[in-house]
């Protein structure tokens, strides 16, 4: 894929469309915290109260058409936390599945990370979950990248998981 054409941007309303095309398809959303949107309502409602108000819950674009997201959490993102001096964030992504293996997700990883260490300049580290048997993800994390810290097991209700999830822990760290 030409990364002239791959772009990061905040969602838009008018992405309704595009968004569903790939939070509707299970083999994109069964890795990632959120439930599979099945009706235009569902994204719309997506959209306006979860994306828009989160500056960095941003829509990963070929020509400007939302095809997948890159998030950023960071406890000192939202209003009801007081700024504080956390030198961690978390990111996470996902892409529709007829765009997998071209490149994309690595790209917008890669455009993203300059950003959000600017951003928020505390930060000192990044880290990524990967579902242990996700190694298209392990690979997108280490090209743009990232190195493995650590492999754990959570527990919990799991969507398809069950009661249990091996994940793997990636890093990007600055060194100051």
């Amino acid at each position: 894929m030409e990364s002239s054409r791959i772009s990061v941007r905040p969602f838009r309303l008018t992405d309704v469309d595009d968004i569903l095309l790939w939070a509707s398809d299970k083999r994109v959303t069964r890795t990632i915290r959120w439930d599979t949107l099945t009706t235009k309502e569902e994204v719309l409602s997506f959209i306006k109260e979860v994306c828009i108000p989160q500056p960095w819950h941003v829509s990963i674009c070929i020509d400007d058409r939302s095809i997948g997201f890159l998030w950023v959490f960071h406890p000192a993102m939202p209003d009801d936390f007081p700024e504080e001096d956390i030198e961690v964030a978390e990111i996470g992504y996902a892409i529709g599945a007829e765009y997998w293996g071209q490149g994309i997700a690595t790209k917008a990883l890669k455009m993203a990370i300059p950003q959000v260490f600017n951003d928020f300049p505390q930060i000192v580290k990044i880290i990524a979950y990967a579902i242990l048997e996700n190694k298209a993800s392990h690979r997108v994390l280490e090209k743009a990248g990232f190195h493995y810290e650590r492999s754990l097991t959570l527990r919990g209700d799991f969507k398809e998981y069950g009661n249990k999830v091996d994940l793997v822990v990636y890093n990007f760290t600055i060194i100051i």
